[in-house]
């Protein structure tokens, strides 16, 4: 479904276009404490599924692991994502759309035999390599 017209410019939209879509904090300091703990990744991958090229934030080649950290608001976050105010509908079409598309990515990843891990921009770095962590052990039984 097309999106309508972008909206005005406004200060929002200075704000929004100076988003990392990599390399965020959070992203960089999940990747710290994965590499601190050990892991080896690779970042910025093409991974090909059927049907599409996702790139994950963080790769795990061979345990099939693939790690996204989602930004509360272009993903919508349920805790902390917040709506801006917009007559013309724009950003709810297009955050429906990004979550739409993380659907598609998990479900597509999942059938080619891939673990996926979404993780939120908010989650504290020692959970979220908690969590990647136990999704490799879950694969390889090597890492702990």
């Amino acid at each position: 479904m097309p999106l309508p017209p972008t909206p005005p410019p406004s200060s929002a939209t200075k704000t929004m276009k100076a988003n990392r879509s990599t390399g965020t904090k959070p992203e960089l300091a999940l990747r710290r404490a994965l590499f601190a703990a050990g892991l080896r990744y690779r970042v910025n991958l093409k991974v090909k599924v059927p049907g599409r090229t996702v790139r994950p934030d963080v790769v795990f080649t061979r345990t099939r692991v693939a790690v996204f950290v989602d930004g509360c608001f272009w993903h919508g976050c349920p805790q902390h994502g917040r709506m801006p105010s917009d007559p013309s509908g724009y950003w709810h079409q297009k955050i429906a759309r990004n979550q739409g598309r993380d659907s598609a990515v998990d479900q597509a990843l999942r059938e080619s035999g891939w673990r996926v891990v979404r993780l939120w921009e908010h989650t504290a770095t020692e959970e979220a390599a908690k969590l990647v962590r136990a999704a490799i052990a879950e694969r390889s039984g090597a890492y702990g």
